[in-house]
């Protein structure tokens, strides 16, 4: 009985490593370069792994990677708080790999700041 725990126990650990390994991590974001922009959402999606916006920044479309919606909505952000039209302001760090993509670290809708992480 013991070994059969020990078993599943270790098939469970393993297969759930197998996930978080998956996951990607905030290493290929230049946190030394923190940016930040102040623009209206043109899209918005409310999915996870991460909620992302796309937002107009020196020319370009600028998608940027908030928090799983999960934590969007335990800081108090909606998706009705963040639908295209609506002017955000996004702090973070820029993408090592994507010209035009941000981590965002906080973002502030209609005068308030939400800490993302």
């Amino acid at each position: 009985m013991k070994h059969r725990l020990f078993g599943l126990c270790l098939s469970g650990a393993l297969l759930s490593g197998g996930v978080a390994v998956a996951h990607h991590g905030w290493g290929s974001y230049d946190a030394g370069r923190v940016m930040t922009v102040t623009a209206n959402v043109e899209r918005a999606d409310w999915e996870n792994p991460h909620v992302t916006v796309v937002v107009p920044y020196q020319g370009k479309n600028w998608d940027a990677v908030l928090a799983p919606p999960f934590r969007m909505s335990a800081r108090g952000l909606s998706p009705d708080m963040i639908k295209p039209g609506t002017q955000v302001t996004l702090e973070g760090y820029p993408s090592t790999r994507s010209a035009t993509e941000m981590r965002a670290e906080r973002i502030v809708v209609s005068g308030k700041t939400y800490e993302l992480r």
